[in-house]
């Protein structure tokens, strides 16, 4: 791609994020945008897959701090299709030669300036080689999902993962090349995986066509990858989730995302966590949750309230007078948390309603009502009814 090409292109505007967005930002908006778009989620669809490699090529740009403020510098320059007080190239006595510091003369200055930052930016051959093709390169990231029950979130398991990802080609180890050859330098680019010519006092830098900027030539392609180094196949890990693990966290295993490129690092595989709802018990943070449905002569009476943990039972009293809606605690029967101590099962105590009563416990009730009419439990509500 040549340098004009770069400048014009508006990577944050591919991504959907403002040029002052923080480098997780962009990351996000990478990841959600390339799970939409990428080729195995919209299968002959060449306008989402022209998409992906727009968003995949702006996210190799903002992702790389060096390159971005490159990117950025660049682009602040460009706007305008000029520079500060030059009235655009060629006027007000600009040379463009003090721009680029004199560095096709050959004069040996330090300069920098323009010439440095470009050579930087666009990988001219001798210059900065930050950005070059033939580097390691870091593989991607990859995310996946798993669903666990609620029991198992709280005690912990080990879930078997199988997975179909891009990964190092186990016929070539990766090299794209046939068992038995090797891959050669290119002899267009001297194994730089870039091409450079001239253009007036612009040297525009491109990948390589013979190489397709990789540096090398592979003369017999593996017959497993075609000559990528990568395929896709299929792999179980076992996954270890920690105890108390809370729905939508995410668990990090280094190294088991996408192969790196060029000798560069694996990515790593994030696990993100689905935890099904349990028919009785709830959480808040390492505490679980439990209602208890209650008569109203257990409350007023007061009793034992026996009630099922997560690994066994326990017991507790219910006092005399206790009102619908209070919280009791039992100490310890909650989650573990990784120091060793753990937090409490909450107990809700709510009145049960009976939807039919007997003749005999409608007469009861009748009687209590006529013994206890002197007493009004919304004695405050009816004070301010009164005044109005």
């Amino acid at each position: 791609m040549s340098q004009r090409d770069w400048i014009e292109k508006d990577f944050y505007r591919e991504l959907g994020v403002s040029s002052e967005a923080t480098a997780d930002e962009i990351k996000k908006s990478y990841r959600k945008l390339a799970r939409e778009l990428h080729p195995d989620a919209n299968p002959g669809d060449a306008k989402a897959e022209a998409r992906f490699k727009a968003v995949s090529e702006a996210y190799g740009v903002l992702s790389d701090p060096a390159k971005r403020k490159q990117y950025d510098e660049a682009r602040r320059l460009f706007a305008g299709g000029g520079f500060p007080g030059s009235g655009g190239f060629g006027s007000g006595g600009f040379d463009v030669n003090d721009l680029f510091g004199r560095a096709a003369q050959g004069t040996g200055g330090s300069g920098g300036g323009l010439g440095d930052l470009l050579g930087g930016l666009f990988n001219r051959r001798g210059g900065a080689t930050a950005g070059s093709p033939t580097r390691p390169r870091r593989g991607e990231d990859v995310e996946t999902d798993v669903r666990i029950d609620f029991t198992e979130a709280v005690k912990g398991a080990t879930v078997p993962l199988r997975l179909s990802s891009p990964a190092a080609c186990t016929t070539c180890n990766g090299s794209g090349a046939k068992p038995g050859t090797q891959p050669h330098t290119c002899a267009t680019c001297s194994g730089s995986g870039l091409v450079t010519r001239s253009q007036g006092a612009f040297a525009f830098s491109e990948p390589c066509r013979d190489c397709r900027g990789t540096g090398k030539i592979i003369d017999d392609p593996c017959p497993e990858c075609g000559g990528d180094g990568v395929s896709t196949r299929t792999r179980t890990l076992t996954v270890r989730i920690p105890s108390g693990v809370d729905d939508g966290q995410r668990i990090r295993l280094a190294g088991q995302g996408e192969p790196g490129r060029n000798g560069g690092p694996s990515g790593d595989l994030f696990v993100r966590v689905h935890v099904n709802p349990h028919s009785v018990f709830g959480r808040q943070g390492n505490d679980l949750t439990l209602k208890a449905p209650m008569t109203f002569s257990e409350l007023a009476l007061g009793t034992t309230l026996t009630v099922p943990t997560l690994d066994g039972k326990v017991s507790l009293k219910v006092p005399a007078g206790t009102a619908s809606g209070r919280i009791m605690r039992a100490k310890g029967k909650g989650i573990t948390k990784r120091d060793g101590t753990a937090g409490d099962l909450l107990i809700t105590l709510e009145v049960a309603v009976p939807n039919n009563l007997s003749s005999e416990a409608r007469k009861a009730l009748e009687a209590y009502a006529d013994v206890t009419r002197d007493h009004d439990p919304r004695g405050e509500l009816n004070a301010l009814l009164e005044g109005r």
